[in-house]
């Protein structure tokens, strides 16, 4: 799964990174969790644009917001057909930018975090979905995101079974393009991250409280602390 990311990439970095026509200068975050705005890359008339989105996507059909607690994550190998998402999949896709992610080792009763990023420092490109909601009175207008999981691979795996989706450059293009029917396609750059892609190291429990900020939850610690 993925619950909990750094995103602290300057708007040049994610400008030159993700070829972006349109930008805003994020500010920087450690320990972003779900039900929060998230910077997200999408495609608009053939411009990617930097847009902030709430984390956790609402079905533009739900009656209300609540749905958004359970829907942070997506499953990659269902999402084209699960009705919260597969209209979503088919024209809304979007890219969630980040430093890296945490995830928990809860081995002998402990919640180790880990901090994972990618080998190579560059940037992590999440796969998402993103999803334009109302109300049924008009008064509230909610744009939201999902982030797409898969199997884990390598180093991942070592913590959990699972972990989110994460596309190269070279995918960007179709996996953005809101005008590209073929399910098939789309659902091929839905792979773990190859071998070497992605390290990790031990960070301080301080990040495992959701409300904590800063430089140390991206730390490394021997985690005593």
């Amino acid at each position: 799964m993925c619950g909990r990311f750094s995103m602290t990439l300057s708007a040049k970095d994610l400008r030159d990174y993700f070829l972006l026509d349109e930008i805003f200068d994020p500010e920087p975050r450690y320990n972003i969790a779900p039900s929060t705005n998230v910077a997200a890359v999408r495609q608009e008339e053939g411009r990617r644009r930097l847009v902030s989105l709430h984390w956790g996507l609402i079905p533009f059909w739900a009656d209300d917001r609540k749905i958004s607690t359970r829907t942070f994550n997506a499953r990659s190998e269902t999402v084209h057909t699960k009705p919260a998402f597969r209209a979503a999949f088919r024209n809304r896709r979007c890219l969630i930018p980040a430093d890296g992610f945490f995830e928990w080792d809860k081995k002998e009763g402990t919640r180790q975090p880990f901090f994972i990023h990618r080998t190579d420092e560059k940037a992590l490109a999440l796969a998402g979905l993103w999803e334009h909601w109302e109300d049924k009175q008009g008064a509230e207008v909610v744009e939201s995101c999902t982030i797409l999981t898969t199997e884990a691979s390598d180093p991942v795996a070592s913590l959990h079974d699972r972990m989110p989706v994460i596309l190269e450059p070279e995918d960007f293009s179709l996996w953005l393009d809101p005008q590209e029917p073929q399910v098939e396609r789309l659902r091929e750059l839905l792979r773990p991250a190859a071998p070497g892609i992605l390290s990790l190291y031990p960070v301080s429990k301080y990040v495992n409280k959701a409300g904590n900020e800063g430089k140390k939850c991206v730390a490394f610690s021997k985690g005593q602390d």
